[in-house]
């Protein structure tokens, strides 16, 4: 049996799946299955199919948060994936002139300045303007 054939051998190839990426953490914490298995309050069973099964069933999102937070990791980290940025809270000011004249609500003014067209917010309260009211108009196409 060579090294990546061995499921006891935690420098085998784990791949890019979910059972990967947790049994690499896992060990990185020196945690054996039982013990991890007590933390996230999930069976030992589970995790070892988990992390040996590729045909496994997929975690619920409460039972990969559970074992994310008992790793001391983030959910995106078990899934591979990079977290995506914050939106940005600054109000440019060309919005924030147009929020003003108009009385615009909080709620719309933040989700306004997540707005960008080519990697950047709209420069003039025009823009924001004719953005706002396509928004607004595109309402009565919900119904």
């Amino acid at each position: 049996m060579d090294a990546n054939s061995d499921p006891t051998n935690p420098t085998r190839d784990t791949g890019d799946s979910i059972g990967g990426r947790i049994r690499r953490y896992r060990h990185e914490r020196q945690l054996n299955l039982s013990q991890l298995a007590e933390h996230a309050s999930v069976s030992k069973g589970y995790l070892s199919a988990l992390e040996n099964d590729p045909k496994a069933r997929r975690p619920s999102a409460e039972t990969l948060y559970a074992i994310a937070q008992a790793l001391g990791v983030t959910m995106s980290d078990l899934l591979g994936r990079k977290l995506l940025p914050a939106a940005s809270t600054e109000i440019p000011a060309s919005l924030r002139e147009f929020a003003d004249e108009q009385g615009l609500p909080e709620a719309d003014v933040r989700m306004l300045s997540a707005i960008q067209f080519r990697g950047e917010p709209p420069r003039t309260k025009e823009r924001w303007r004719y953005i706002y009211i396509a928004i607004r108009t595109s309402e009565a196409l919900d119904g």
